[in-house]
């Protein structure tokens, strides 16, 4: 079992959670391939949406439950890839509180740069710092 974070905005998460899949980086295929079930997703939002508020929390968790990526419809016209997973209930969790425990934030005054990809991998304690704070049993 590995784990990841997905930088999404808070909207993305919702229909995502919605539509139990996980997809990242607009739909694109190879960030979905990588993963395998079981593995475990955090989900962190810098904003509301695209131009939206901001939000800077991890805002939902997933476990991979697809054995394949799929191509589907994400709107009209426009189709990704993604995988099937299943979602738990979480409280968000500011990413604040967590940046001096974090080992992928290299430098805490430049805390945004660790979150510039769509998605990434973390390390198990990482994983569950942010799990605890989301208040899910990792």
């Amino acid at each position: 079992m590995r784990y990841f974070v997905g930088v999404v905005h808070r909207r993305q998460a919702a229909m995502a959670r919605a539509a139990g899949i996980v997809a990242f980086s607009h739909g694109r295929a190879a960030p979905v391939k990588s993963l395998a079930p079981g593995d475990r997703v955090v989900f962190y939002a810098p904003k509301t949406d695209f131009d939206g508020d901001p939000v800077q929390a991890f805002v939902a968790h997933a476990r991979v439950t697809g054995d394949a990526p799929r191509e589907r419809d994400f709107a009209t016209g426009m189709t990704g890839w993604c995988r099937d997973a299943a979602f738990d209930e979480v409280t968000a969790a500011p990413v604040r509180p967590l940046l001096d425990h974090l080992s992928f934030v290299k430098n805490p005054r430049h805390w945004g740069m660790a979150f510039r990809q769509g998605k990434f991998e973390i390390s198990g304690s990482d994983y569950r710092l942010i799990a605890d704070a989301l208040g899910v049993d990792a």
